[in-house]
């Protein structure tokens, strides 16, 4: 039986080119290699799965290759790359701060930092997760990271920043990476799914991409899970049914009761929706977010702000016409307000069921009226 590779290991970047939603960083690291302007200490901070071991593995890559392309990319054909991608080179070296965290695992590190490399020009010391260092650990390394040897390059990386002291951040060159565009996701996953020749909904792959909340890695790992739960489709219903989300349908029909100031068929909606198992407060969570898109619909200017797949932002633009501003900004005012008092109440499904009520008692032409 042939090994399964995951998606997220099996399409990991392996130049600069390749990483997703990172253009100013890449660019950056490109332009200090081809000028040799490079740091000796790098801090590279963000959210988690948005690309900052990869490129630290990649940057080592590049800066250890014999014949750097002209687009400042590594060959992957010299002896360098071909040991780092084998996972044999010696001139890199990856530690996990998480689990050695300790004082005497970063002396050792720094007993290493010594020896100059025996092939290439430099040695890459990439530490994961160094927040969790200890600050013992922390003193330990202060010296090193000020004065490395010329051979050493040191490349940290944390998901919290805010944890590491003042006297490291000073010694690196910071890079501050983003969360990953919803657009950005959704296309790399459409690439993935034609070269694994996977059937994919275009609403599908924007559902994945917006649940992933910025992490490539998280996106790929959904959409492994629902390949393997559909069997080789993505359909839009297959990713609410997998992933638990609240099929957008149930968001247009509310907010048309809403609209129309039905009040019996919003609550039979939302009593619908707590027996297929949603929780209240996802609910009053998406209910919002439905009402924030419609708002950005009503100027064709903001329309490019939701992210959506083509068929439901033509749903989104069709309802909004049924809407007006003032009117949507007094609904999302009361969502608000239902979302802050959820977790204080004691009877949270009548709170809801008020919410609903209050959003159905307000005037459907508030909007036209004129402020006294």
């Amino acid at each position: 039986m042939e090994n399964y590779i995951v998606s997220a290991r099996k399409y990991r970047p392996t130049t600069f080119d390749s990483v997703v939603g990172q253009d100013s960083i890449t660019s950056t690291l490109k332009n200090a290699i081809k000028n040799n302007h490079l740091a000796q200490a790098f801090l590279f901070c963000g959210p988690r799965g948005v690309g900052k071991t990869t490129c630290a593995r990649i940057l080592a890559k590049t800066i250890n290759c014999f014949s750097i392309t002209e687009n400042i990319e590594a060959c992957n054909e010299c002896d360098s790359c071909k040991s780092f991608d084998e996972g044999r080179s010696l001139n890199i070296h990856e530690l996990d701060g998480a689990s050695n965290n300790g004082v005497d695992e970063i002396r050792n590190l720094i007993e290493q930092v010594r020896f100059a490399p025996q092939v290439g020009t430099h040695k890459v010391y990439i530490i994961d997760e160094v927040h969790m260092l200890s600050q013992a650990a922390f003193n330990a390394f202060l010296k090193t990271l000020e004065e490395p040897p010329k051979h050493a390059i040191f490349i940290l990386a944390t998901t919290e920043k805010h944890k590491i002291i003042p006297t490291i951040l000073s010694r690196c060159q910071i890079f501050d990476f983003n969360r990953i565009k919803i657009d950005d996701i959704a296309s790399l996953l459409s690439n993935i799914a034609e070269k694994e020749k996977v059937q994919a909904e275009t609403d599908g792959l924007h559902i994945i991409a917006q649940k992933a909340d910025g992490a490539m890695r998280d996106a790929l790992s959904m959409f492994d899970q629902i390949v393997s739960f559909s069997g080789g489709t993505i359909s839009y219903q297959d990713v609410i049914e997998n992933l638990n989300i609240l099929d957008y349908d149930y968001y247009f029909k509310v907010t048309d009761s809403i609209l129309t100031n039905n009040v019996a068929d919003s609550l039979l909606l939302f009593n619908e929706i707590l027996n297929n198992g949603f929780d209240g407060h996802n609910f009053i969570n998406g209910l919002a977010e439905h009402l924030r898109n419609l708002l950005v619909c009503q100027d064709e200017k903001t329309v490019e702000l939701l992210e959506v797949g083509a068929t439901i932002k033509e749903k989104y633009i069709t309802q909004a016409k049924s809407s007006n501003t003032r009117q949507l900004i007094s609904f999302l005012e009361i969502t608000s307000k239902a979302d802050t008092q959820y977790k204080l109440s004691k009877n949270q499904r009548l709170l809801v069921e008020v919410m609903l009520m209050q959003l159905c008692s307000i005037d459907n032409q508030l909007g036209e009226k004129k402020s006294p």
